[in-house]
């Protein structure tokens, strides 16, 4: 696992980094998009490479990381039109190369069941973005959640949904109680996870996912297992780690030839 803190910018630039090598060694690639405030700057970052430098995606593809069940089709907070507004329909994305789980589906079990075939036979996801719960969920694996877990269905938590009420104009009754995500052992399947986390909120979670025991009381703990495992925190977040020390020498002592 490699740490990097650095300013939010900085962040941003690695991340967009990252998938622009990707995209250029593999104009393929399958990329796994998360929702929520942590990727939103690295999705302009890449809306403004597209328009002003040429990154193309036109022959990548993509999967979301959950949906919520129940929103209707047309809702703003629905995560697929999130995904449309913030980098699909900024980019030269193809109109079918997103697919998320389908929160809509009368059988649910199986729309998870073939999200999961989806996600395989696209040949799995090459980077995968992340971002970090206040009690260490990562996409809607919350505490408790299996680390073999694969794409089903969730209850949300009161913090997961007082956290995303922000969303939904302050109304924590209008957070959906459940949601579809990819379980855990789905995400580990990805070949390249890059984890964004910014504000002393997330202090205490990102300070378990780098330094603390794996448990399933902090689902991103499952990380430490991933053998590509990149994680930007700003200095506010890496404000508990007792490594931050070490982890800024690493960064600053890093091979030129080597990339996150």
């Amino acid at each position: 696992m490699e740490v990097v803190i650095a300013g939010v910018p900085e962040l941003t630039r690695l991340a967009a980094d990252a998938i622009e090598r990707l995209l250029r060694a593999r104009p393929q690639a399958v990329l796994g998009l998360a929702t929520g405030s942590s990727p939103l700057a690295v999705y302009d970052e890449l809306a403004r490479r597209h328009a002003e430098e040429g990154l193309s995606f036109a022959r990548a593809r993509a999967f979301m990381l959950d949906e919520y069940v129940g929103l209707p089709a047309d809702h703003p907070e629905r995560y697929r039109n999130v995904i449309e507004t913030e980098i699909a329909g900024r980019v030269d994305l193809a109109p079918d190369a997103v697919q998320g789980p389908d929160g809509l589906a009368d059988d649910l079990p199986a729309a998870c069941e073939a999200y999961e075939r989806a996600i395989a036979d696209a040949g799995g996801v090459d980077l995968q973005l992340l971002g970090i719960g206040t009690d260490g969920h990562v996409a809607f694996n919350e505490p408790g959640s299996s680390f073999a877990s694969r794409t089903r269905i969730k209850t949300l938590t009161r913090q997961t949904r007082l956290d995303n009420a922000r969303f939904f104009g302050g109304d924590v009754d209008a957070v959906p109680q459940h949601c579809l995500t990819q379980g855990l052992g789905t995400i580990m399947s990805a070949r390249h996870l890059v984890l964004l986390a910014s504000g002393r909120g997330k202090a205490e979670a990102v300070h378990q996912l780098v330094e603390g025991p794996v448990s399933a009381m902090w689902p991103a703990t499952i990380l430490q297992h991933h053998p590509h495992v990149t994680v930007l925190v700003d200095e506010a977040a890496a404000s508990r780690l007792q490594l931050a020390g070490y982890y800024r020498e690493t960064y600053d002592a890093k091979p030129v030839w080597q990339t996150i």
